[in-house]
């Protein structure tokens, strides 16, 4: 892997850097070459292990091959790289301000940026695999309540009903978001894992689990993981009823483990496959293109 890495940023990342003038930013290329290697793994995936799987055993039929198409790219911008360049080109080198005050106490009067959680517990954690557990467990639950944000606050929702309003939905799904929907979310999980201590490979390796999950959860697929199972890890029968349009919504918010949903009353482990979408449909026009859905999430966040 790191093989791969060293060569496509050798090869491609950094003349093109130099190119542009960006010679002060090869450590980002650095790291923007791992990314979109773990980007074109999890496209592979999805469309050689979870689109056969899902022809397999189908929760529902396909009818609309157009909207998955769309889907499709939102899945290409988000895992290979193109929407965190844009958040690189934008939001960096005020996040870098941000994270340099906190750093040097200008905010506080102590150095956040030397706390790490797992360092709580140094006994356990001079092993990775338990560290790295550490911090997928605390920013799935955070995850858990930034999700509940998104349905509780009318304008949030406003923009996440988006990701809702999807009636075919299938393992490509995952990243059909509006984009300021993402940048809120992508921000506020970069600055809690700066605060809790995650380490950069860390948090790579966390994100990419976590995406693959997501797109297995938002899979056509008729498949619930037991009795026990369902209460381990978050299925796309638990997460389909997320989604129903008549049962969903309230429940099953969990990202990864449906822990927090039984430990905070907002589980539903009924064996349902419904239909899904936002109950306003289709009086409420969600758009059917990549832009028409940008536009209209804008117009509807200023009117909530």
């Amino acid at each position: 892997m790191f093989d791969v890495q060293q060569w496509l940023f050798e090869s491609v990342f950094q003349p093109v850097m130099l190119w542009l003038d960006m010679g002060s930013y090869v450590e980002d290329g650095y790291v923007a070459a791992d990314w979109f290697i773990w980007g074109c793994l999890q496209v592979a995936l999805i469309a050689f292990v979870l689109v056969p799987l899902q022809r397999l055993r189908p929760a529902e039929p396909v009818r609309d091959h157009a909207t998955i198409r769309v889907d499709m790219l939102y899945t290409f911008i988000h895992r290979l790289g193109l929407f965190r360049l844009g958040m690189f080109l934008t939001l960096k080198p005020f996040l870098d301000e941000v994270f340099g005050a906190l750093r040097s106490g200008s905010f506080v009067s102590f150095d956040i940026g030397t706390f790490h959680l797992d360092q709580l517990w140094p006994s356990l954690t001079d092993n990775f695999i338990i560290s790295f557990l550490i911090y997928l467990v605390a920013l799935d639950f955070f995850g858990y309540w930034i999700h509940r944000a998104q349905h509780g606050l009318r304008a949030w929702w406003a923009l996440h009903s988006l990701h809702h309003a999807q009636q075919q939905m299938t393992c490509w799904s995952d990243n059909r978001n509006h984009l300021l929907d993402d940048i809120i979310v992508d921000v506020l999980f970069i600055c809690a894992a700066f605060l809790i201590g995650v380490s950069p490979s860390q948090f790579v390796l966390i994100v990419v689990l976590t995406q693959l999950s997501e797109s297995l959860q938002h899979a056509n697929l008729r498949l619930s993981f037991g009795r026990v199972g369902e209460r381990l890890w978050v299925s796309p029968r638990f997460h389909r009823l997320h989604h129903s349009v008549s049962h969903g919504f309230g429940h099953n918010f969990g990202i990864l483990f449906p822990w927090w949903d039984t430990l905070f009353g907002t589980a539903n482990f009924e064996n349902r496959y419904d239909p899904t979408g936002v109950g306003d449909q289709p009086m409420v026009d969600y758009g059917r293109g990549f832009w028409a859905q940008q536009w209209l999430g804008l117009k509807r966040i200023v009117r909530a």
